[in-house]
């Protein structure tokens, strides 16, 4: 279960009240806003597609274990003279 935290008692009551941030507290910040998060971009990214193949096919490929896809990709690649 929960448990709701006591409030945090400030430095000031008065918005107004709250401290400006130097020039160098506000470099600091925009230096550190530009976080990437997340896997990085691909440089050859894949696309998402419908195909319609033989069962026996898709079964070929399944039957050899995890990553068919792969390999499926893999050998029309090869088919279509890319690798």
């Amino acid at each position: 279960m929960r448990v709701k935290k006591e409030d945090t008692a400030t430095d000031w009551v008065d918005p107004d009240e709250i401290p400006d941030l130097s020039t160098d507290e506000w470099a600091a910040v925009i230096e550190a806003a530009p976080v990437q998060r997340g896997r990085p971009k691909s440089a050859n990214p894949k696309v998402s597609t419908t195909i319609r193949l033989d069962a026996d096919v898709i079964e070929r490929f399944k039957a050899d274990g995890p990553g068919w896809q792969s390999r499926m990709n893999e050998a029309l690649r090869k088919a279509a003279g890319l690798g």
